[in-house]
């Protein structure tokens, strides 16, 4: 049972460092950061603590404790969902950059005097 204690460990470790690494990188939003750093702790803890696994296995009454293809499946889908929050992370900052953009610009052709298309006026609350 020892060997399973530490792999969950070290499982735990390695996902925090690869969000801190996602994060430096600015691959992953810190919002999205917090959330799996988080999974990254539990991760840890209940690879340090494995009476955590029996005392919440009793309380909610699961008592099967042969659970490797369903840690299997759960690593592939929190993969997957890394990838969608990273993906998520590079849209949002495209938008804001091009909202800054667009803010500068008709700033500038408001400075220069000149006006928007009618079609671009339509759209503007203002």
């Amino acid at each position: 049972m020892l060997s399973g204690q530490i792999t969950s460990a070290i499982l735990g470790v390695a996902i925090a460092g690869a969000i801190l690494f996602l994060v430096r990188r600015d691959h992953l939003h810190g919002p999205y950061a917090l959330w799996w750093l988080g999974v990254a702790a539990a991760t840890f803890l209940l690879g340090v603590f494995p009476q955590l696994v029996v005392w919440m296995g009793n309380l909610t009454g699961i008592f099967y404790p042969p659970v490797l293809p369903i840690i299997v499946a759960v690593a592939l889908i929190l993969i997957r969902l890394l990838k969608l929050d990273i993906d998520r992370s590079r849209q949002e900052r495209q938008l804001r950059r091009l909202t800054q953009k667009l803010a500068i610009l008709e700033l500038e052709l408001d400075r220069l005097g000149g006006s928007l298309p009618p079609a671009a006026r339509d759209d503007d609350p203002d």
